[in-house]
């Protein structure tokens, strides 16, 4: 192998790292491609455990503020230390399998539902020239992968051999695959007007963020992705008041921890994904964008400054993602399972399919779009979306009549 090949070609980092082994250490072509792709994967894999990590705490202080109280602010200045006493606590704590439980499906369970949050990364561009691999199918990748922790939870529930766990499994598959469908129809918005499914050519082809072009599209994504992610008001898969703790209940010690952190490292990697997607990925003006501009600060216009920016940039809206899913999550009641399905059937499908017919319409009339004509359609975009939405509310019911639930659930829907 005589030079960097595969996916990686094209990410900085990797190629100052292989140019280091090959040139200055002369080592073989080989060994420094492994080398390169091995310290990349390391650094990629525990930048997003850290922040996943990290994440548990802001969650807990954000949520402490919304709630009037402090949250964590014990361990460490801050609280900053308390996600690494929670984990101490973890891994001193019995880990017990149920009398009867199928261990071994039990142990996989939670290693089946962080893996597939890593493997999403692979396609997720951190910065400009910063990704492990770009792939012409990326956004199929993403689905495809992402879909792979329906399996783990339906793994919990069904080893632990308790009926709560089972029902609790089964309530989340129902879920999952009620809002793929519009998740993925959201995503298919943006792929016509990228023209690719290439995840770092949808970031070089907004000229102006998605978000503000297919606002509808970005409003189906954050409510579909919430319900992926087990988030207020869709956390259902867990609901203490009828399922113990769901999936969850029989998992004690790690193999809980590792359930939870998959849970909030899966919301900063749905953050990655819809800044990619929506927000214009790691573009946005900065210090080298001023030193083009201003001629005594050409210094700031260069390589080494543009790639910090494009990784400022992009974890900043990340970080907005994020604080906008604990806002969601202090702000909203939980919904009850029949009325989170009618909401997957009978408003996102139909706004999902409405957003990707005027996509495709505006699509052909301007198939390489200007300036101008974008924000023409984003106008159309906001008009039509502002106008469905409201329609949505005034006509469709999410309320299940009395006679179709059980004496308890119609008090209850009463």
């Amino acid at each position: 192998m005589g030079g960097p090949t595969g996916g990686l070609e094209g990410n900085a980092f990797y190629r100052v790292v292989y140019g280091v082994v090959v040139e200055d250490l002369g080592w073989e072509p080989w060994l420094a491609y492994l080398i390169a792709a091995m310290v990349i994967i390391l650094i990629v894999v525990n930048g997003a455990l850290a922040l996943g990590t990290l994440y548990t705490w802001f969650e807990r202080r954000v949520l402490g503020r919304f709630q009037g109280r402090l949250g964590p602010n014990r361990t460490g200045p801050f609280g900053l230390l308390q996600p690494i006493a929670d984990a101490i606590k973890l891994m001193f704590k019995e880990d017990i399998v149920p009398r009867g439980a199928d261990r071994l499906v039990f142990s996989l369970a939670p290693v089946v539902m962080l893996v597939p949050t890593l493997l999403v990364l692979a396609v997720i561009p951190f910065g400009k020239g910063s990704f492990l691999a770009d792939l012409n199918i990326g956004v199929l990748y993403i689905v495809a992968v992402g879909g792979i922790t329906t399996i783990a939870v339906l793994m919990a529930g069904y080893a632990s051999a308790n009926k709560f766990a089972t029902f609790g499994s089964m309530r989340a598959v129902a879920m999952v695959v009620s809002y793929e469908i519009p998740l993925v129809m959201a995503l298919l918005g943006v792929t016509l007007l990228a023209a690719s499914m290439s995840v770092v050519a949808i970031v070089e082809a907004q000229h102006l963020p998605y978000l503000l072009v297919a606002p509808l599209g970005a409003f189906v994504f954050l409510t579909a992705i919430s319900a992926e992610l087990n988030r207020n008001p869709f956390d259902v898969l867990e609901a203490e008041s009828e399922l113990v703790a769901g999936y969850l209940t029989e998992y004690s010690g790690m193999k809980y921890g590792v359930f939870m952190l998959a849970e909030f490292t899966n919301t900063i990697v749905a953050g990655a994904i819809f800044a990619v997607l929506f927000l214009q990925g790691w573009q946005g003006p900065g210090l080298s964008w001023l030193g083009s501009q201003v001629g005594f600060l050409s210094f700031l216009d260069t390589g080494a400054v543009r790639q910090i920016e494009s990784h400022a940039w992009f974890l900043a809206k990340v970080g907005l993602f994020a604080f906008v899913a604990t806002w969601v999550r202090a702000t909203l009641p939980r919904l009850r399972i029949d009325q989170i399905l009618a909401l997957a059937w009978k408003v996102l499908f139909p706004l999902s399919m409405l957003n990707v017919l005027v996509l495709a319409v505006e699509v052909i009339v301007w198939p390489e779009p200007s300036a101008g004509e974008l924000g023409i359609m984003a106008a159309i975009n906001w008009a039509v979306a502002g106008a469905a939405i409201f329609a949505a509310a005034r006509l469709v019911s999410l309320s299940t009549p009395a006679r179709g639930l059980g004496p308890v659930a119609a008090v209850e829907a009463r």
